[in-house]
């Protein structure tokens, strides 16, 4: 079992969606099941309708699963572990307040570890005590090695863990326990998440050796992207990114390919964890522009043209006329929008625009632009840059663009809706 364990407390950002797909691919190569859990447990930042987001999204990059889950639902298992915890003197109740702790740190200038205060207290007097209390976990008597299948070996000593908190004061367990407890009871095999959680990794397995979980879980942390949250998924495909062309990019930043464009479906025939580098790498907008322009080459004439709002093999081709000058496809919406678009010209052009519209209105149909050009030039004695300059405007919305010759091949048959 692999999972992807997103939280609903605001946009999914381009590093959580390289994890879901590397998480993805990972699972199809292994054979094994991929479970979607939503992380909810922190109730105060949760957002409503973010979950519905979160799977909306995979969806739409084609990142199907086997399980979902909802962490809160296991608040029970959380619990009873949390008190086996304690049964077997693995953990103890703290009474310490924030205020305690940060006393202890001189000020709180710099970072203190928990000084075992309330360790070793007598039973009544945890009985006794009508104080909030959190649980910890007592600090593990050996060091705990990750060995991590992109980042390599790392060794934290008992003092880098520390006696942390598995339990809140209001009865809440923390990232960390419900974490795994979680992936204790899915039988998660690999886990696959970003390299912040690497210093997390030591206290989840801290908490499994305590609970007495002795399988081996294989863990892959994914080095930062800089940038990446700036960039939501939600944005990005707004803009008028394809999701293939988003998912082509996260799977290609810092990684060796053997071609540069690609499919998810082509990637996983060659995709390995261990290749990724363990460098950070930089989100580079310019580079997606470029790898979503070329798959909108790739589409289907039609497929694309649905994308601009037609469903015509003709305005497709069209809009792949514009492809030189725009990268998205709202960019492309954009320039095939201002060719079907009630143009504005300057005093400059109004005269002669206006003469070559009402030509056009009454003109028999051309199959050949030249066909279509002599007609407008003998009936209106214009030729030269007074004839093609209000022409362009008259065909197209703007002063520059594709070859007059190729628009009017894809528009002819729309000739008197674009000079309406």
């Amino acid at each position: 079992m692999l999972r992807f364990a997103p939280s609903p407390t605001g946009d999914m950002h381009i590093g959580n969606l390289r994890v879901a797909l590397f998480n993805y691919i990972s699972s199809i190569q292994r054979n094994e099941p991929l479970l979607i859990r939503i992380e909810d447990t922190d109730t105060e930042r949760n957002i409503p309708g973010k979950e519905k987001e979160i799977f909306e999204i995979l969806a739409l990059f084609g990142i199907t699963h086997q399980e979902e889950q909802l962490q809160s639902n296991n608040l029970r298992f959380h619990r009873a572990m949390a008190l086996q915890l304690l049964h077997d003197k693995k953990a103890f109740n703290c009474f310490c307040t924030s205020d305690t702790l940060n006393a202890k740190c001189e000020d709180g200038k710099i970072e203190h570890r928990y000084d075992g205060a309330c360790e070793n207290l007598h039973p009544e007097e945890v009985i006794d005590n009508p104080l909030p209390f959190t649980i910890r976990l007592k600090k593990p008597s050996h060091p705990i090695t990750v060995n991590d299948l992109i980042k390599g070996e790392s060794t934290f000593a008992p003092n880098d863990i520390d006696s942390f908190i598995v339990m809140r004061s209001n009865k809440y367990p923390t990232y960390n326990f419900a974490c795994a407890v979680d992936d204790m009871l899915s039988d998660v095999s690999l886990i696959i998440r970003s390299e912040n959680h690497l210093n997390d990794t030591p206290k989840q397995i801290a908490i499994h050796e305590a609970l007495g979980y002795t399988k081996k879980i294989e863990y892959a942390h994914v080095p930062i992207t800089l940038g990446d949250e700036d960039f939501s998924v939600k944005w990005l495909l707004e803009e008028g990114y394809l999701p293939e062309a988003i998912s082509n990019y996260l799977i290609l930043l810092g990684n060796k390919t053997p071609v540069e464009i690609f499919s998810v479906k082509e990637a996983i025939k060659w995709f390995d964890l261990k290749a990724i580098s363990k460098a950070t790498t930089c989100f580079d907008i310019d580079k997606l522009k470029y790898i979503n322009r070329e798959h909108l080459k790739g589409l289907d004439p039609k497929e694309l043209s649905r994308y601009v709002g037609f469903a015509d093999e003709e305005i497709g081709n069209l809009a792949k006329l514009f492809l030189e000058e725009a990268s998205t496809l709202k960019e492309l919406r954009a320039k095939v929008g201002a060719v079907f678009a009630p143009k504005e010209v300057s005093k400059e052009y109004k005269e002669r625009f206006e003469i070559l519209r009402a030509l056009t209105q009454k003109a028999p149909h051309f199959d050949d632009y030249d066909a279509y050009k002599g007609y407008l030039s003998e009936k209106s004695a214009l030729e030269g840059e007074n004839l093609l300059k209000p022409l362009r405007l008259l065909l197209s919305g703007a002063e520059h663009g594709p070859e007059m010759n190729d628009l009017y091949t894809h528009i002819k048959n729309y000739l008197k809706e674009v000079v309406k």
